[in-house]
């Protein structure tokens, strides 16, 4: 008995040796900043996350990449997402990050009564910096889907994800939020969107944010709801968290993503822990 637990503990290290040395290897990161003139040379520091596979395929001109934008929570930095990104960048995603708000920028305030309470200014930054990043990127890697992307985001980054999506619907393949509190879900049926929602009572969604289950049947909207607290949906947050996410969202990519022949992530990123419970609450199949 003894020696079978050892073996069991041998090869769940094994798993989880091989799951860093894959995204170690995989996987190439980089940060590019690019410089938009018309807002005074404003610096973008854009994280890129790509398999290395991919990239090489798609420099030769063998494949077109799917591209997903992921933005980050307030005051949180483009790179505090890497369990997201790599289930992307697995599935063959070129994966960017721009960093949205800058150590200069003016602190973020909420304002009662006001659109968004206040938040417009970072959602339309948001914007801008997604729109530049696209821009430049077309000139480094050509051969990626920027006509229509993944957005993605946590929490101001889940709010820009869907303020993005509300005002640029035919640029979108598909949406997923983590926790975003102010921007209504778009509910036009255009795309599917995955939301996962945590139980933080520090962190209210505003009312009218996401649809009843009818209306999110309807509109191709899946709600997860968990018991991870708001901040738990980072690199920070605890490893059953991340791992619930993950699995939910590589299940989602699964689901939606048959156009591209993803790389099948369950086979070649074993997962370090079982998923966390979940609730879903409407959402389209396939």
């Amino acid at each position: 008995m003894k020696r079978g637990i050892a073996v069991l503990v041998s090869v769940t290290a094994l798993a989880g040796i091989a799951y860093f040395t894959a995204n170690k290897w995989a996987i190439k990161h980089e940060t590019i900043t690019f410089y938009d003139a018309s807002r005074d040379n404003r610096p973008v520091p854009v994280h890129i996350a790509i398999r290395r596979d991919r990239e090489f395929q798609a420099d030769a001109g063998l494949i077109t990449l799917p591209v997903a934008v992921l933005n980050h929570g307030n005051t949180v930095k483009n790179t505090e997402y890497g369990f997201l990104s790599t289930v992307f960048a697995m599935r063959g995603y070129l994966v960017m990050s721009p960093q949205h708000d800058l150590p200069t920028d003016p602190p973020m305030v909420t304002k009662p009564g006001e659109i968004y309470v206040g938040r417009l200014p970072q959602l339309l930054r948001g914007v801008a910096n997604i729109h530049l990043a696209i821009a430049e990127m077309k000139k480094i890697q050509p051969n990626a889907d920027y006509a229509r992307v993944t957005m993605v985001g946590h929490s101001m980054g889940g709010d820009i994800s869907m303020y993005f999506a509300k005002q640029y619907p035919d640029e979108i393949k598909k949406v997923v939020t983590l926790d975003n509190l102010r921007v209504p879900f778009m509910t036009a049926g255009k795309f599917k969107i995955l939301s996962f929602r945590s139980n933080d009572p520090q962190f209210k969604t505003d009312a009218g944010v996401i649809p009843d289950g009818e209306e999110c049947e309807k509109a191709g909207i899946t709600v997860v709801k968990t018991d991870f607290q708001h901040n738990d949906m980072r690199d920070t947050g605890p490893d059953d968290a991340k791992s619930s996410i993950q699995t939910m969202l590589d299940k989602f990519l699964s689901d939606t993503d048959s156009d591209v022949a993803p790389v099948d992530t369950l086979k070649n990123t074993p997962k370090i822990l079982e998923p966390g419970p979940v609730a879903l609450m409407g959402g389209a199949k396939g």
